[in-house]
């Protein structure tokens, strides 16, 4: 590495010049890490442009190491820029002027003083749309120093990899020239980098957090019981047993409306809903799953009610109280449903590493349930729904090729949160109608596709027909599920720049590589907001199955009281 002038942190390594006399000074210079004026130019800019909002608000901690990832892109960016510029100009590196140093210090801490106060006013604006009160001072305070830990992490795992690269390209300089040594030692390094982070990190966090898991869906929670009752998996005859369903299959289970809360609400009497779930350990594969969920949902007598809703579940097997309970309280009670556990991961970590099964397991079990719904005679088939929130709505939208095989093969459909990756959401919302917003796209003026950030009002597009099979998706505009996605490293897009989100600060603005980190953070914590906001979605439910399945008999009063119930959570 050469040797260069030092700034406020030590010499740099691109810029030649001796360093000052003195012993001191030179131990100091060996123990700080040596960086170039180009370089923090670029991480004061990332730096400071990580400061505007995103989607949903962010503590100082969250902040802190968001700023120290940008600041460490900046730095790079700074000096991939600073060298291409002296390769175009065919000079070597010069030292900085010896004001340099002293003119970018004074920049910076001015930069990052306004930037921080303006960061502070936009996370203000972002907790007052979403009535978000949790603030702590001492976090905030904190961010600039998390930051900087961040950042010098990021710059050592960096520097790291090019003394690698080095001492790869000088190893094979002795077998082959300078340059294809240069090209090969690079390729080396990149591959096992990857080798390390996806084979060894990633796999032994992903085996890690599994195993945790599986010994958490041995438990079960406070208040959850066995059913008394044949109609549940688990219970008298249940061909599934309790033990093998899982935390969340037993959450879902031992929970949800009796028939006299239904008959509470609906004000006439009700029957006892019926809900039939097989567990990891209730079979082999996703198939023998499906398949074993779909004789017992038949021993339960759920072919022969009214209603019948298919649910992808999310990562462990979770299904949303709000979504079954409220199809449950509208179908007054002559409802099944039916659902499968894929994983032993949260929602989270299944989102990034375990997509495919949500799909095969998604698949498996609506053909499951439609191979035997399809052979029932016309008139004796139950309306037949499908449902699924985030990753099982990923799930849900594989057993169908489009808008017609939706249309076809089911009664209707409610998909909650949907990844930016779901298929069927991408194709819809990118062949939206010219001027409608990816935010509430309008496909097909409406036939058989609509979307709504907030379906208690006119569910786009007003005044046009959406008979036979309804299929809706309900997704806020500040969800950070739905708006993820690898794109936003090197392109803005429309739902930014269409600004059309009402729960979304006005300022918000896209930043190459800044807005990518800044909602890849926010997706932890998308549930850690008020209902109604990121990907929270409660009372939301009540409103989207009733435009979707159109009970008979339901009035304003009923659904307003069902509304508290659901938002209360049940």
């Amino acid at each position: 590495m050469a040797r260069g002038t030092s700034g406020p942190t030590g010499p740099s390594s691109e810029e030649h010049t001796r360093p000052p006399n003195g012993a001191d000074t030179h131990v100091a210079h060996r123990r700080l890490p040596r960086l170039t004026l180009p370089g923090c130019w670029g991480a004061l800019l990332l730096a400071c442009l990580s400061f505007t909002p995103s989607l949903l608000p962010r503590g100082g901690l969250i902040q802190g190491v968001i700023c120290g990832i940008a600041a460490a892109i900046g730095y790079g960016l700074g000096v991939l820029t600073a060298s291409v510029w002296r390769a175009f100009a065919d000079r070597g590196s010069r030292a900085p002027r010896h004001w340099a140093w002293r003119t970018f210090l004074i920049s910076g801490l001015v930069l990052l003083a306004v930037s921080f106060g303006f960061g502070q006013y936009w996370q203000y604006g972002i907790r007052t749309l979403m009535g978000v009160t949790d603030y702590s001072v001492p976090l905030a305070a904190a961010s600039p120093f998390i930051a900087a830990a961040v950042f010098l992490v990021l710059l050592f795992v960096g520097r790291g990899l090019r003394r690698l690269y080095r001492w790869a390209a000088r190893l094979l300089n002795r077998w082959i020239g300078p340059r294809a040594a240069k090209g090969v030692g690079w390729l080396l390094v990149v591959g096992v980098t990857y080798v390390v982070v996806t084979g060894l990190l990633l796999d032994g966090f992903v085996s890690l957090a599994n195993e945790a898991f599986s010994v958490r869906d041995t438990t079960t929670e406070e208040g959850v019981h066995q059913p008394t009752t044949g109609a549940r998996s688990g219970g008298p005859g249940s061909l599934v047993p309790w033990d093998s369903l899982g935390l969340q299959g037993r959450n879902f289970i031992g929970t949800g409306p009796s028939a006299k809360d239904i008959t509470h609400v609906i004000r006439h009497p009700a029957e006892e809903p019926i809900r039939a779930y097989a567990g990891l350990a209730s079979a082999d594969d996703a198939e023998a799953r499906a398949a074993l969920a779909v004789k017992d949902l038949e021993r339960e007598g759920g072919f022969r009610r009214k209603n019948l809703l298919v649910v992808t579940t999310t990562g462990s097997g979770w299904v949303d109280p709000a979504a079954v309970d409220t199809f449950e309280y509208l179908s007054g009670g002559n409802a099944a449903t039916v659902a499968i556990q894929y994983s032993y991961l949260p929602s989270w970590i299944s989102y990034l590493v375990d997509q495919s099964k949500a799909k095969e397991a998604g698949r498996a079990l609506f053909d499951a349930v439609y191979e035997k719904w399809s052979k029932l005679p016309l008139e004796k088939r139950p309306k037949l729904f499908v449902a699924g929130e985030s990753l099982g709505s990923f799930g849900g939208e594989t057993a169908f090729s489009g808008e017609f095989d939706l249309r076809n093969r089911t009664a209707g459909t409610l998909f909650v949160g949907p990844p930016n990756f779901n298929t069927l959401f991408r194709e819809f919302s990118d062949h939206r109608k010219s001027g409608s917003p990816e935010t509430q796209p309008v496909y097909q003026d409406g036939r058989t596709v609509r979307f709504a950030n907030d379906p208690a009002a006119e569910i786009p597009p007003p005044g046009k027909p959406w008979e036979g099979s309804r299929v809706l998706y309900l997704m806020h505009a500040s969800d950070p599920i739905v708006w993820w996605s690898p794109g936003l490293v090197f392109s803005e897009p429309d739902w930014i720049r269409e600004h059309a989100g009402n729960d979304v600060l006005r300022k918000m603005v896209w930043i190459p590589f800044v807005t990518f980190w800044q909602i890849t953070a926010d997706l932890p914590f998308s549930t850690d907001v008020p209902a109604g906001h990121g990907h929270t979605y409660t009372s939301e439910y009540v409103d989207g199955w009733h435009a979707v399945m159109r009970p008979a008999g339901i009035t304003a009063p009923e659904l307003d009281e069902l509304r508290k119930i659901i938002a209360a959570g049940g």
